[in-house]
């Protein structure tokens, strides 16, 4: 399937222009505009409570399939408004899709060339499937051998995301468990050393946010990372940039506003690989007073 480092456009929902989160969308958009990234925002999605787009939007496998999975996540059982209308979204993409009954979100998915990552969560979200048949569908969709992880229990949200990134050449970069949870890290590195070779964040220390810094955005040959204002950022910043020394690393800053929602660089976008102009229209984020505001805000 189609991983990051082929990917040269991204979207996110108009929701990430309301005002409290405005600062982020902003200063990616700036780079995007730096770097010549082609972006757009997603349609169907001015809602304030619509500040995410990667769980809902179709797996991409190949430039001309996409894979929209059921989006009926358990953390959400009770807070439809959350989900937009992903056809309406798609048709007016004009994306035309293949639709799985398997209940499965997008940030579960880390493609890996040839395979994918998920956590083990999908079994537990799918018990209309017996395993091995739910395994084989799965690989048979996403054209790519399933790695299974086990689920950080403290997640409540189970994505793959959070956990590991894929680094290119058979190579994934685990997040700094080493620092505070060895029990799954030795399940992780059992699991991912019989088909990675693996790298590791580690800070030495541990803070509740620690995973945001793995959730970046990665399109093509740049990465985003989230930064916050705390101890571990300069640390973070710099294995990062080393795990992937051909690509440029933008920090965007202030991203505190959605880690504190529950997601962070790679939740609140969608990036895929796809035919564009040779140069597409330049575009302007709303201006702060066309944008809905939430009661009190």
């Amino acid at each position: 399937m189609i991983d990051n480092f082929y990917t040269n456009k991204v979207y996110f929902a108009k929701g990430l222009t309301f005002v409290k989160y405005l600062d982020v969308a902003t200063r990616l958009v700036n780079v995007f505009h730096r770097q010549k990234i082609a972006w757009e925002m997603l349609p169907q999605t001015s809602s304030p409570l619509h500040i995410w787009a990667r769980d809902y939007m179709p797996v991409q496998v190949r430039k001309d399939k996409f894979v929209r999975f059921c989006y009926d996540p358990d953390y959400l059982r009770e807070s439809p408004e959350y989900k937009p209308d992903t056809s309406a979204v798609l048709s007016e993409l004009c994306i035309e899709v293949i639709d799985s009954d398997i209940i499965l979100d997008g940030g579960n998915v880390v493609g890996c060339g040839d395979k994918v990552i998920l956590t083990d969560k999908i079994i537990r979200e799918n018990p209309h499937y017996e395993k091995s048949a739910l395994i084989h569908a799965l690989s048979q969709l996403l054209e790519a051998e399933v790695v299974l992880i086990p689920q950080d229990v403290y997640d409540e949200y189970g994505h793959a995301d959070g956990m590991v990134r894929y680094m290119g050449e058979g190579r994934v970069l685990l997040n700094n468990y080493c620092d505070f949870d060895k029990a799954l890290r030795k399940k992780m590195l059992s699991v991912l050393k019989a088909h990675f070779e693996i790298s590791e964040l580690h800070y030495g220390t541990y803070t509740d946010k620690s995973w945001a810094y793995i959730n970046f955005l990665h399109v093509g040959q740049h990465i985003f990372i989230p930064t916050m204002e705390d101890k571990l950022i300069e640390k973070a910043f710099r294995q990062i940039t080393e795990a992937f020394p051909e690509c440029e690393c933008h920090s965007i800053w202030g991203c505190e506003s959605i880690v504190q929602e529950g997601g962070a660089l790679n939740c609140t976008t969608w990036n895929v690989q796809m035919d564009l102009p040779i140069e597409e229209e330049s575009k302007e984020l709303p201006k702060p007073s066309t944008i809905c505001l939430l009661p009190n805000s």
